[in-house]
């Protein structure tokens, strides 16, 4: 058994009775064992985030952010080893697994800066006679331990996007990663146990998914943080509706190209890279581009160029930009969804096919409102295109979406940025780029059906606890 990876419970290397083999999305060769826990190993783990609550919350704030400056440095030395790691068990080319462990070095140095810097407020209550000699101090508390449930996509930083803050702030978490990338957690998990933080503050479980109600209803998890599909993560805020659940639940992201943009070369090779990194399985990646009808023709002969000249092929392979999905499921529903379009009227500019797991870039033009790939996140490498005539009607296509994550804005009036800012139901305006631009340390989440709660690290902090006032009485202010 000394080829199976153990799990982290309370911070100890351990192995239950069963095993998770873990497949590569590009040839699907096992590229890892994990272990799983037992019901009991799940039971202690909770019992110990339970038990460890207050020991977790009273830590000074020098040991909280020495842990996660540790994390961050080890995390830099190991990041060739993780990087290849990720891309072996979640398919994504080296050189977005680089760059996200290089983000996830980033989160976790965030995390301790923030950490050192959480302090509260102070609050005169004297504004009143009656309350002469009286002053507030507002400080933030953990409401308690957290279940972090993170989804395949992005197997080390969205997981550091649930630990961080949780250490930062002092508050225990057990980590359930995705079953199809246990192994890059298993080893943050790993990391983790090397720090001098209490033992049971952090467990890193892989919990088989069919598990996960009981652990979801367990009193003793009071804050549910998911990131992952619509439907899993509305049932989870339904079957917990007294937890404080925040909920990422992905988009079908736009990006409006104004006429007033000078460079539609440029702008068409953002567009065409961020509709297909890591093969568009990244929930701010661009599904969708509308373009001002007088500039359309032009752009959309440049994006279809750019798109036909992304590397795809093998994820190991230096320079490749575009791999395979998950698995292939997920590649036979993209490919069914553009089929599904075409045949109802939508024209496929480029791509649409697939070889396996492998989905061409793909480009289609003048997609029907009512198909899937209209409506719905196709979470894969395909992007539509629309004309718009007036900003009107490009922020009324934007809003159409039942998602509201990100969308961009390649325009240089800031009067068009700032209306954009004002009128997008979306969580973040990105001008002058396309919305897969994310700063991990910025507030992160969605409006509509993309979720409630953000992340960031000091957004998530304040969402992992609980403002508490001390009075003090009789000062002399």
């Amino acid at each position: 058994m000394s080829d199976v990876r153990p799990f982290y419970l309370s911070g100890v290397p351990t192995t239950g009775t069963e095993t998770l083999e873990v497949t590569s999305p590009w040839d699907g060769s096992v590229v890892g064992v994990v272990s799983v826990p037992t019901d009991e190993q799940v039971e202690q783990a909770v019992a110990d985030l339970d038990s460890v609550r207050f020991e977790a919350q009273s830590l000074p704030a020098h040991a909280r952010a020495a842990a996660l400056d540790h994390i961050s440095a080890r995390l830099k030395e190991r990041s060739e080893e993780i990087a290849a790691l990720i891309t072996a068990e979640n398919g994504k080319p080296l050189v977005w697994s680089r760059g996200e462990v290089t983000r996830a070095v980033s989160t976790f140095r965030w995390a301790a800066e923030e950490a050192r810097r959480f302090s509260g407020d102070l609050q005169r209550l004297d504004t009143d006679a009656t309350a002469t000699g009286r002053l507030g101090i507002v400080r933030r508390f953990p409401r308690g331990p957290v279940l972090g449930i993170a989804p395949f996509n992005f197997p080390l930083n969205l997981v550091a996007h649930k630990v961080a803050p949780a250490i930062a702030v002092g508050a225990p978490i057990l980590v359930k990663p995705a079953p199809a990338t246990p192994l890059t957690a298993l080893v943050l998990g790993e990391i983790i146990a090397e720090t001098d933080l209490p033992a049971r503050m952090v467990s890193v479980l892989p919990v088989a998914n069919e598990k996960m109600a009981a652990l979801v209803a367990d009193p003793r998890l009071p804050v549910i943080s998911f990131t992952g599909s619509g439907p899993v993560g509305w049932a989870i805020q339904q079957q917990a509706p007294r937890k404080h659940v925040t909920l990422e639940l992905g988009g079908n992201a736009a990006v409006v190209v104004n006429s007033d943009w000078p460079d539609l070369s440029a702008a068409a090779a953002r567009v065409a890279l961020f509709s297909n990194y890591q093969a568009g399985q990244s929930c701010i990646s661009v599904q969708r581009v509308l373009v001002h009808t007088d500039i359309y023709d032009s752009f959309v002969a440049e994006l279809v160029a750019a798109v036909d000249k992304l590397p795809t092929g093998d994820p190991t392979a230096e320079g490749v930009q575009v791999g395979p999905v998950i698995n292939e499921g997920a590649a036979e529903r993209i490919v069914g969804w553009v089929d599904q379009a075409r045949a109802a009227g939508a024209t496929v500019l480029t791509g649409g096919t697939r070889e396996g797991r492998t989905v061409a870039p793909t480009v289609v033009a003048d997609v029907p409102a009512g198909t899937q790939l209209a409506q719905e996140e196709v979470f894969g490498p395909v992007l539509s295109v629309a004309r718009f005539t007036d900003l009107d009607d490009a922020f009324a296509q934007v809003n159409a979406s039942r998602y509201g994550l990100q969308a961009g804005i390649f325009t240089t009036d800031v009067r068009v940025a700032f209306r954009a800012h004002r009128d997008l139901e979306v969580g973040g305006v990105i001008v002058g780029d396309v919305p897969s631009y994310r700063a991990d340390q910025m507030p992160y989440g969605g409006w509509k059906d993309s979720g409630v709660g953000r992340e960031g690290l000091h957004s998530a902090m304040n969402d992992l606890t609980e403002e508490r006032v001390l009075v003090l009485t009789g000062l002399d202010l």
